[in-house]
């Protein structure tokens, strides 16, 4: 009798334990993002930018607009996901277009883990290269100033006059901007 009732003691423990970490993984906050919209990303600084790149004279923090040709849904985009998309405005430096508008742009969507963000991990997207005709630069961007998690951060968004349903990252829908 008693093997029985540590039998079953242990499967509810077991049932539980499994229940529970399937409720903390559903905290994560989503991403929709449909394909169109117009994203803010900004440039981080780079480990070695000793390549001689032309992005690395840009500060971090410099705005990048990307329209994002795929769409991107947590439910269903796997992590590591690629997407793809367009920058809009152009990036200049000493009145040099170093980037021009139309670029296509590669990036990843990720599920970042951290200790100190509320969930333990959260979803980003980020820019990883652009392909301004023909040449190719590397960068990090992401849709938030920094890497450093401290909580909800706005995300600002720029649409287009005639715009996709809105986009919805970390469980919060973007902020509208127009261009």
């Amino acid at each position: 009798m008693r093997r029985l009732v540590l039998a079953v003691a242990c499967y509810l423990t077991v049932t539980i334990g499994v229940v529970q970490a399937q409720s903390t993984s559903s905290n994560i906050r989503p991403v929709h993002v449909p394909a169109g919209t117009v994203l803010t990303f900004y440039l981080q600084t780079r480990l070695n930018p000793a390549n001689g790149n032309l992005l690395d004279q840009f500060p971090k923090g410099t705005l990048l607009s990307i329209k994002i040709l795929d769409p991107i849904d947590s439910d269903v985009t796997r992590d590591g996901a690629e997407f793809h998309g367009l920058v809009i405005s152009p990036l200049v430096s000493r009145d040099e277009i170093v980037i021009h508008a139309d670029s296509e742009v590669r990036g990843l969507f990720a599920l970042l883990r951290s200790r100190n963000h509320p969930d333990g991990f959260r979803y980003e997207l980020l820019v990883t290269g652009i392909n301004d005709g023909g040449k190719l630069f590397q960068l990090t961007a992401s849709l938030n100033p920094s890497f450093v998690d401290s909580g909800n951060q706005p995300v600002p968004i720029k649409k287009n006059d005639v715009s996709p349903p809105p986009a919805v990252v970390n469980g919060r829908s973007l902020s509208a901007a127009h261009k």
